[in-house]
């Protein structure tokens, strides 16, 4: 980036702002099951499908939203998947009944998918080198407020009337939209190179892919796992559990600004091997946790190494193709999502049968992404460091 410049903190705050409403978007939803249950005299399980209906075409349009938002124009873009979000919460907050809620559950979802690679990509555009790690770390700390604030505010608004809480999401996205976010142009140009997708097929790419897949079937999904536990083998109530989870999240969001320091300073090898072996150690030492306390200073500890696992991937995969940077973050963040899902459907049937097979299972998976970042550095070893590797 020959003209890279850090952009005021004023500039910059959209951006992250913007990071704030796909985490609280997907997770808003979960404290509300029983109001939404009596709204539309429905079954949990048929409700339960707000919650995954939003993810699925999230994780599949993911693999192409960076890219066609590259080719539209990231600014325009932005601001029209945000009006799309604001809509389909309107859409939420007055549906008359469950299948006009979930289809516009759906189209939160696909909004979503062209939100967060392109905000990145935009940071990428607008932050110095020496200074991106630590843009994404503090990037990542607003996704994690998200999450740990969307069950508080989904909370309160299920116990007056859950339609507010989509009211309010509604409202943000409005706003934001008013505020175009910086880095590219905000219409696409003909002098720019038109962003490939065969671009996105390099063994690099493929590499983290198979990475951060991994990651997130296994180490990063491990939260999961502790709120099973937390409840079957531990007896503690819903709230107790939810207070404990939410301590991994605060832990993430206070800590994302120190990751992205660290990855500046450090660089990607380091970071990510430092990254991905502590998330891993640390799911393999849950196995052995056999009281609340040992269960929450873990699960924190956890929470705030996902974090860093995930500053060192967005920071990697904004800067392998920076040709397409949106294109490769969506593309990355696909691999990711796809991994949560996948997680929950392995490791909760064997931890039906075996609680530490289960949490030993998943931390095995950490193992692989370890190998990923070896083989990336590996395979750039003969090509001009990219910004993070310095």
């Amino acid at each position: 980036m020959d003209n890279a410049l850090t952009a005021p903190r004023a500039q910059r705050l959209p951006l992250y702002i913007g990071g704030m409403m796909g985490p609280f978007g997907t997770i808003v939803i979960l404290p509300m099951f029983p109001e939404l249950r009596e709204s539309f005299n429905a079954s949990s399980a048929t409700v339960s499908w707000g919650f995954t209906i939003y993810l699925l075409p999230f994780a599949a349009v993911l693999l192409v939203s960076g890219t066609l938002g590259e080719r539209w124009g990231r600014r325009r873009t932005v601001r029209g998947t945000y009006v799309l979000f604001a809509a389909a919460s309107v859409a939420c907050a007055l549906a008359p009944n469950l299948w006009v809620f979930l289809a516009a559950r759906a189209v939160m979802g696909v909004a979503n998918a062209f939100i967060t690679p392109l905000l990145v990509a935009g940071l990428a555009e607008v932050v110095a080198p020496a200074l991106f790690g630590r843009a994404v770390g503090i990037y990542s700390s607003f996704q994690a407020a998200g999450g740990a604030l969307a069950p508080i505010i989904g909370g309160l608004a299920a116990d007056t009337n859950w339609r507010w809480a989509f009211v309010g999401t509604a409202t943000m996205a409005a706003v934001l939209a008013l505020v175009p976010p910086q880095g590219g142009p905000t219409d696409p140009v003909d002098q720019r190179p038109h962003p490939s997708f065969q671009a996105l097929l390099t063994k690099q790419m493929i590499i983290l892919g198979v990475g951060v897949l991994s990651a997130a079937a296994g180490p990063l999904s491990i939260n999961v796992l502790v709120g099973v536990t937390a409840r079957d083998n531990l007896g503690l109530t819903g709230r107790e559990a939810g207070i404990l989870l939410l301590a991994g999240s605060i832990m993430a969001m206070l800590t994302g600004p120190l990751w992205g320091r660290l990855l500046d300073r450090v660089g990607a090898r380091t970071a990510g091997l430092t990254a991905a072996t502590g998330v891993t150690v640390i799911a393999g030492l849950l196995t052995f946790a056999d009281s609340p306390t040992t269960l929450a200073v873990l699960s924190a500890a956890s929470g705030a190494l996902i974090g860093f696992v995930a500053v060192v991937f967005q920071a990697l995969a904004s800067t392998t193709v920076p040709d397409n940077r949106g294109g490769a973050l969506s593309f990355i963040l696909a691999f990711r999502f796809l991994g949560h899902g996948l997680g929950p459907v392995i490791w909760i049937p064997v931890m039906e049968r075996n609680v530490p097979l289960a949490f030993l299972g998943a931390a095995s998976l950490g193992t692989i992404t370890i190998a990923t970042f070896f083989a990336v550095i590996e395979s750039s070893s003969n090509k001009p460091k990219s910004r993070p590797d310095h």
